[in-house]
């Protein structure tokens, strides 16, 4: 059977799935919010905003601005927008419109209103049935795909089968991939890894290096650890690729937008001006937020965590947040 996929976002990391997609689907839709960004594309066969050095395959691509013609277009969705606007973009659209499709969230972040994943807003708001969604994530930066550097995805999803075949359907040269079941524990641990990037250029910005990075890091997976296991307990390596893999890589790269924006803020500049300066969402802003709320529900030791929300949502100097943060590490 030959797969439709949709593609649901316009930025930078829905260019990059369009981009692993066209090596092995021969029909993907991919809807944007803009006219004028279909229209760049259509023309010139590049996003103008986001990897624009990726040339665009406009005979295997379809560029909608339609949204329910995209998704009734193909029997596998894939999300990838910012988790802030989510609720707007499906605000018309009804469990109906993805009768028989599966829904799979590439997106880092939480509800901001609901303070759900994506994969319950999905289930709870929507009404999508669990075995119908599933969640894509790294270790895997937008900008290493463009430039075709080995990369890893986990698809996870309660339907093996599903999982299996977007699996196959994203791997190619450059891009290697792997199965799970743990919907929910590679979900929050995708959204709790950009919590400690934010901490990790936090840290950055105001003077401690290398040696500190480390233990940050080391306390960090055994933060996210303890977190997923109290919101959902199965048997899970945390070491596993999709877990400690994902945490290392956006808290150590260069092109990590939440490090970037840790980085601005431990550096001085105010959380306004930081948003404004990189002119893309850092999923880490709402998730802190989110997940210290939901916290108060399950009262998880999560020390990285708060340090972050103190000086993000508070306004407690970095330098001395990230002092008191250094001294409950050993």
């Amino acid at each position: 059977m030959e797969h439709k996929i949709s593609v649901i976002g316009g930025g930078s990391w829905a260019t990059a799935i369009v981009k692993i997609l066209s090596n092995n689907v021969n029909k993907i839709h991919w809807w944007v919010r803009s006219n004028e960004t279909a229209e760049f594309i259509r023309k010139y066969k590049h996003n103008p905003n986001y990897l624009s050095d990726v040339e665009i395959d406009l005979n295997k691509i379809e560029i909608e601005t339609d949204l329910r013609k995209a998704i009734h277009s193909s029997d596998i969705i894939i999300l990838a927008i910012p988790s802030a606007f989510l609720k707007s973009t499906l605000e018309k659209i009804t469990v109906e419109d993805f009768k028989g499709r599966a829904v799979f969230s590439a997106i880092k972040g939480i509800i901001p209103d609901d303070l759900l994943i994506i994969g319950d807003f999905l289930h709870k708001k929507i009404g999508i049935p669990v075995s119908q969604i599933g969640v894509i994530t790294g270790p895997c930066h937008a900008e290493e795909v463009a430039m075709e550097r080995l990369s890893y995805l986990t698809i996870a999803s309660q339907n093996k089968e599903t999982a299996t075949k977007l699996a196959t359907l994203m791997a190619c040269r450059y891009i290697k991939t792997s199965v799970s079941d743990d919907i929910y524990g590679t979900e929050y641990s995708a959204v709790l890894k950009n919590v400690i990037a934010i901490a990790s250029g936090i840290c950055h910005g105001v003077g401690y290096g290398d040696n500190f990075q480390a233990v940050l890091i080391s306390n960090a997976i055994q933060e996210i650890e303890r977190f997923v296991k109290a919101v959902h307990p199965v048997d899970r390596d945390i070491k596993d690729s999709a877990y400690l893999g994902d945490l290392l890589v956006t808290a150590y790269s260069s092109f990590s937008r939440n490090r970037m924006f840790g980085t601005m803020v431990g550096k001085g500049y105010s959380v306004k001006f930081a948003q404004l300066e990189m002119n893309m969402i850092a999923e880490g802003f709402y998730a802190t937020k989110c997940i210290y709320e939901l916290n108060k529900k399950y009262n998880v030791h999560m020390p990285i965590t708060n340090a972050v929300y103190h000086v993000l949502y508070e306004k407690i100097a970095p330098r001395i947040e990230m002092k008191l943060l250094s001294d409950q590490f050993s």
